[in-house]
């Protein structure tokens, strides 16, 4: 893991400590559910949203599930804008409905898929505890990422398989001043 996005990571444990005390008095939230391929499938199967955080040269990359959105949380520099991309994925599910979260390895969405179930109060959130690399080892099926244009310098999300646009759309995270 690169020395931006382990930084990061650690700003964003501490922005999840921080809501955490925050919502202590709060109804307690559903713990978030690690999954492997199998689950995956079957909530992929259900309609559940796949939400991939990664950059958009990693899925050019590796390719990405098909169906799946692409919504950067951390930029290739390590920052992101926890606010903006929670808004973003407000227009894919709220928080009442289930959600899934993809990386590359299962790391980075560690800490983002804490953010939505206890900052965000997303009721069931599934952390892919592989990420692509497990279902790409397991030979399953991926697709070419939809080209993603930049914004004044923010990638724009989209959904896989769809037109680049023609999915969730705004801005996604790094946006200039964030953290």
């Amino acid at each position: 893991m690169k020395a931006p996005i382990r930084t990061s990571l650690a700003r964003l444990a501490a922005l999840f400590g921080m809501a955490v005390s925050m919502t202590i008095a709060t109804p307690a939230q559903a713990e978030v559910t690690h999954i492997d391929n199998a689950q995956l499938r079957r909530l992929i199967d259900q309609g559940v949203p796949v939400i991939d955080i990664r950059t958009a040269p990693e899925w050019a990359e590796t390719g990405v599930i098909k169906g799946s959105h692409l919504l950067t949380f951390f930029d290739q520099n390590g920052r992101y804008d926890a606010a903006a991309w929670l808004a973003q994925v407000q227009k894919i599910a709220m928080p009442e409905q289930a959600v899934v979260v993809i990386c590359r390895s299962g790391s980075r969405t560690l800490p983002v898929s804490r953010l939505l179930d206890q900052a965000a109060q997303y009721r069931t959130v599934y952390n892919v505890r592989a990420g692509i690399g497990g279902w790409i080892k397991a030979g399953l099926p991926v697709a070419a990422a939809a080209p993603v244009p930049l914004v004044s310098g923010a990638a724009v999300s989209s959904s896989a398989g769809h037109p680049a646009g023609g999915a969730s759309g705004g801005a996604s995270g790094g946006a200039p001043g964030a953290r």
